[in-house]
């Protein structure tokens, strides 16, 4: 078990308020691809109580049930370990919820979207603790799934782009990938997210840096948030004892400019959310520039500027865009000891396109023979009903 605490890495259990029993959660998944769909999914199970614990299913169980991973087990336990509302990590997670389990790990209850997970042989992996009384449900993000985020590096469009329309082609796409022959359920496919306020409220900390804080500013796109980005800023939060680390994020146009294809394959709004949930993030910039400025430093009052390994692209006046801060002496380059990058998981998905898209279908296929078993079944006594008078 890896533990976390709420908020801030190592943190102890607490008691509930007025000293009650502290409410344990329990969440399980894949959690393949980590994106904001799954982080709004664990804010909202943190609510639910005081103390949650997420269990992540192994590479084997999730090739058995559902069909290929994109990351490794070890790689998707450390995402869901730097996302903030998250205490504790149990590795291996049993891929179909028990009351034995909830009980092992002293879970009041479990927490799942409005969505449904099936097993390899059709069967609803929340069975069990339902009929207990021990499964709560939270509402599914809209506009975001791992399918829709699959069908953008695929299909290398910009629709996704923030002030991009949906053009025809991605319409086309957002109907038909990995689609089954026989419909469409209401959990598979592609929607558009649609960002407020609220959802930023929501992610934000709302906290400002505090006396003998140490301020440190990263920029970059930050697309398909990945481990890569984590073990980066993991690094960066720890150069401080008292760290206070602001993220900058470029708008789309900008990414795409150093970029090139059809990146970000995020937009603004949706990497806005994806590392607001990061626990080594304090505060985000949203569009920030991409030369870091002497207004910017002095703005946030900025200590210290690093830059991972990746190579830095010349502004487009050719200037270096780290010129400020090396002039000022606190720019600072650091080695996550991660190569990882977007580029190289596009490429692992490119590399696999064919089994995601038999992994989809295989997926659709399960949940819809499920939703015409639960109709048949509801039906049942309404016919049976009829034949009483």
């Amino acid at each position: 078990m890896i533990r976390n605490g709420h908020g801030e890495a190592g943190g102890a259990e607490r008691p509930g308020p007025g000293g009650r029993r502290a409410v344990r959660v329990w969440c399980d998944g894949c959690y393949d691809m980590v994106h904001y769909g799954h982080s709004n999914q664990l804010r909202q199970a943190r609510a639910m109580g005081d103390h949650l614990i997420v269990g992540v299913h192994t590479d084997e169980e999730i090739a058995k049930h559902k069909g290929p991973p994109v990351f490794t087990q070890e790689e998707r336990y450390k995402m869901v370990q730097a996302i903030k509302w998250v205490d504790e990590v149990v590795p291996a997670a049993p891929y179909v919820t028990t009351l034995e389990t909830l009980d092992k790990y002293s879970c009041d209850f479990c927490v799942h979207g409005n969505d449904i997970t099936l097993t390899v042989d059709g069967r609803d992996t929340y069975e069990e603790v339902k009929q207990a009384g021990r499964y709560r449900e939270c509402k599914r993000t809209q506009g975001v799934s791992t399918t829709d985020l699959v069908g953008r590096m695929l299909l290398v469009t910009k629709a996704h782009h923030s002030s991009q329309e949906m053009s025809s082609e991605y319409r086309e796409y957002a109907d038909s990938f990995g689609k089954c022959p026989g419909g469409r359920n209401p959990w598979t496919g592609v929607s558009q997210f649609l960002q407020t306020s609220q959802k930023i409220i929501q992610f934000a900390s709302g906290k400002e840096p505090q006396p003998g804080e140490t301020v440190i500013y990263v920029a970059g796109a930050f697309d398909l948030f990945h481990i890569g980005h984590v073990d980066f800023l993991e690094k960066v939060h720890g150069l401080a004892e008292r760290p206070y680390v602001i993220a900058g994020l470029h708008f789309d146009q900008e990414v795409n400019h150093y970029k090139g294809k059809n990146y970000p394959i995020m937009n603004l709004h949706e990497r806005t959310l994806s590392v607001l949930a990061c626990r080594y993030v304090s505060e985000v910039v949203i569009g920030a520039p991409y030369s870091v400025t002497a207004e910017l430093l002095d703005h946030f009052k900025v200590d210290l500027v690093c830059h991972g390994k990746t190579e830095i692209v010349p502004d487009k006046d050719g200037s270096d865009p780290y010129e400020e801060p090396k002039r000022r002496g606190i720019f600072c380059q650091i080695d996550s000891g991660n190569d990882l990058t977007t580029d190289l998981i596009v490429q692992r998905i490119i590399k696999n396109r064919l089994e995601y898209e038999a992994r989809n279908q295989k997926k659709e296929a399960k949940e819809l023979a499920f939703l015409e078993a639960m109709s048949q079944q509801e039906a049942r006594p309404e016919r049976e009903s009829d034949c009483d008078f």
